[in-house]
C-alpha cells in the first residue's frame, strides 16, 4: 500500500506521538506552516482555507474536523489542502482552551451554567459519540439503546459548546487569514524569484556548452 509505513508504530507510541510529536509541538507547526506556504494556489484561497481549518477546531465535531474544513473551505473557495492542514491548530495543546472559551460563551449566550470541568470537555465528547453510536447500532443488533444521558449532553454540553465556537472561532479565523495573507505572499514571491534565478543559471550553463560546442 501507498505510504504505508515499512515498520508500523505500537499503539502506545503512536498514541503518545499524537499528543507530543517526535521533534516537539515547534516542529511540528514549523513543517505545518511550510507545506501551507508551499501549496500551488493563490495566497488568498490558500489563506481562506487555512482560516476554515481553524474556524471548525473551536467546534465540538471531534473526528469530523476535516470533512467539515474541506466543506467550509469549499463553500468560501478556499483551497482545501490549506483547511486541511489548518485543522491542526487544533491539537491536545489547544482544544481544552477552545473548549474552555466556547463553553464559558455558549453558556453566556443561553443564560446557563457551566456544568463540566475544562479538562473533563473532550472526553465528555469523545464518550457522547461512543454512546450514539451505540445507540445507532443498537437498532440492528436489538440491544437497548439509552438515550437519557446524550440528551442531558446536547442541553448541557454540545449546544452551549457549539453555540460558543461558531461566535468564538469567528475572530480567531479572521486574524488567521490577515495574519497569514503576508507571509504566503512573501513566501510565494521569495520562491518565484529562486525558481527564476535557477532557470536564468541552468539556461547560462546551457548557453556556455553549445559556445564551447562550436569551437
Amino acid at each position: 500500500m501507498i505510504f504505508k509505513r515499512r515498520n508500523p508504530r505500537p499503539l502506545l507510541r503512536a498514541i503518545g506521538e499524537f499528543f507530543w510529536p517526535r521533534g516537539g509541538w515547534r516542529r511540528a507547526a514549523t513543517y505545518v506552516l511550510h507545506r501551507m506556504r508551499r501549496l500551488p494556489d493563490s495566497p488568498e484561497r490558500i489563506c481562506i482555507g487555512i482560516a476554515a481549518g481553524l474556524y471548525v477546531s473551536f467546534l465540538p465535531l471531534y473526528g469530523l474536523h476535516f470533512l467539515t474544513a474541506a466543506l467550509v473551505a469549499w463553500i468560501f473557495r478556499g483551497n482545501i489542502l490549506a483547511a486541511l492542514l489548518g485543522t491542526f491548530y487544533g491539537n491536545p495543546l489547544t482544544f481544552p482552551l477552545m473548549a474552555a472559551g466556547g463553553m464559558e460563551l455558549g453558556s453566556w449566550l443561553l443564560g446557563t451554567e457551566v456544568r463540566v470541568s475544562v479538562t473533563r470537555i473532550v472526553g465528555v465528547v469523545g464518550r457522547a459519540g461512543s454512546e450514539l453510536m451505540h445507540n445507532l447500532v443498537s437498532v440492528f443488533t436489538g440491544e437497548t439503546a439509552q438515550w437519557d444521558r446524550l440528551i442531558g449532553f446536547y442541553s448541557n454540553v454540545y449546544l452551549p459548546y457549539m453555540v460558543g465556537g461558531l461566535l468564538l472561532g469567528l475572530p480567531f479565523a479572521v486574524a488567521a487569514y490577515f495574519v497569514h495573507l503576508p507571509l504566503v505572499r512573501a513566501y510565494q514571491r521569495s520562491r518565484a524569484k529562486r525558481l527564476k534565478a535557477r532557470f536564468e543559471a541552468a539556461r547560462q550553463r546551457q548557453r556556455a556548452l553549445e559556445a564551447g560546442d562550436e569551437t
